[in-house]
């Protein structure tokens, strides 16, 4: 008799942007003729810049041909855009990288959720509240969460509450932790950490011989300069973190499936006898057992961002929705609402009047401004009585959404 991982059994029957789409579907079936504006996921809405249509198209010509045909890929990744990353993402900053550091993914959501499996069940783990659910997820599946109480939180997750009290930055942890989750620019609350904020994290890692897990999927976003862009910049880090990029925010990717995770060679962890062990060569070993690569043509179109045209595109469409962001926030902030975020990230985190439940502010725009949010508690309970907004949609149905709104109010 097969016996079921019953950690699984202990998450949520569905995944947060499922029950979304559960009730955004029910309210299409009984209002067929209203039509929704979604400032709800975050999917990017502008087409692939122009250098990536013509790097997939060029890939496309180049796999019907016998002589330029590519079957499997090499696992960590084709070097030539391993060496454009080291390039433009790293050593122009000041970054020094070894091309065996760079491992090319499917997208960051999939190494930020595997790489958990290289280190022991019971290590101790710490996340901002609130926080990506993949984090938390991708842990209650290996049973390093524990079970979760009637307040929401797990019982073996030490949580970084980030509140408009303390600016939304995370405080240290009072405790020694084995590894600590930090996204930002953050998802969902769209603010950011400055240089010397970041540099206290590297610190307590280097101090506490923790491991820290840094994603970067918004870095490019960032418009000031005192944010820095890669926890590499910090000294020490390449010690203690291992950090997690994605090409979906930054050049359109959700439906091209692109990134990459580095982990540096000094990064280690230990055995119960004390022994340092690399996690590098371990994750190596790891994606050469259950990962076959991201395809030529995704890494083909990724290579292309790196172009002196690609940066531009990239960068013209980057623009295009921070403008979103901050015309939103304006807008916001002018009929009442306390707005946070959207200054270095395409999130804003916005604060439900009245004391309003997450969902219940959800249910009211959706069925009054006929506008989607994303629920603030579905990603932690420190989310609650929160609403995150994205800027991902054109100029046109962001402004009419913010009229939906502002009529509402």
């Amino acid at each position: 008799m097969a016996l079921i991982n019953d950690h699984f059994l202990k998450l949520p029957t569905n995944y947060l942007f499922a029950d979304i789409a559960k009730k955004v579907n029910i309210f299409k079936a009984t209002h067929p003729k209203t039509d929704l504006i979604s400032l709800g996921i975050g999917d990017v809405t502008r087409p692939l810049p122009p250098v990536v249509i013509n790097a997939l198209h060029h890939a496309t010509d180049e796999m019907a041909a016998a002589d330029s045909f590519r079957g499997y890929g090499p696992e960590q990744g084709y070097d030539f855009l391993r060496d454009a990353i080291l390039k433009h993402d790293f050593n122009n900053r000041g970054i020094r990288l070894d091309r065996e550091e760079i491992f090319i993914n499917d997208g960051a959501k999939s190494d930020t959720g595997n790489f958990q499996e290289l280190v022991r069940w019971d290590n101790s783990i710490a996340v901002t509240d609130p926080i990506y659910p993949v984090y938390i997820d991708s842990n209650v599946m290996i049973g390093r969460a524990g079970t979760k109480g009637n307040d929401g939180r797990w019982n073996n997750v030490i949580y970084l509450p980030c509140t408009p009290e303390n600016g939304f930055i995370p405080e240290l942890p009072r405790q020694r932790v084995d590894i600590v989750y930090l996204c930002f620019p953050n998802n969902p609350t769209g603010t950011a950490l400055t240089r010397d904020q970041l540099r206290q994290w590297v610190n307590y890692a280097i101090k506490n011989d923790a491991l820290i897990f840094f994603d970067a999927a918004y870095e490019a976003y960032i418009q000031h300069e005192d944010v820095p862009h890669s926890i590499y910049e910090i000294k020490g880090a390449r010690k203690v973190a291992v950090e997690f990029h994605s090409y979906s925010k930054t050049a359109g990717f959700t439906g091209i499936r692109c990134g990459y995770t580095v982990v540096p060679k000094e990064v280690t962890a230990t055995t119960l006898t004390g022994e340092r062990i690399a996690l590098n060569p371990l994750w190596n070993r790891r994606q050469c057992t259950k990962f076959n690569g991201a395809s030529y043509l995704s890494q083909r179109a990724a290579e292309a961002i790196y172009t002196p045209e690609g940066q531009k595109q990239v960068s013209a469409t980057i623009d295009y929705y921070m403008q979103n962001a901050s015309h939103m926030k304006q807008v916001l902030r002018d009929i009442g609402l306390n707005v946070y975020g959207g200054d270095d990230a395409p999130y804003l985190w916005v604060q439900t009047p009245g004391r309003m439940t997450s969902w219940r502010f959800f249910e009211q725009l959706l069925y009054n401004a006929h506008v989607v949010c994303t629920p603030g508690v579905g990603f932690g309970p420190a989310g609650e009585g929160f609403v995150r907004l994205t800027a991902f949609n054109s100029h046109e149905l962001t402004q009419e959404a913010l009229r939906r709104i502002a009529r509402f109010y």
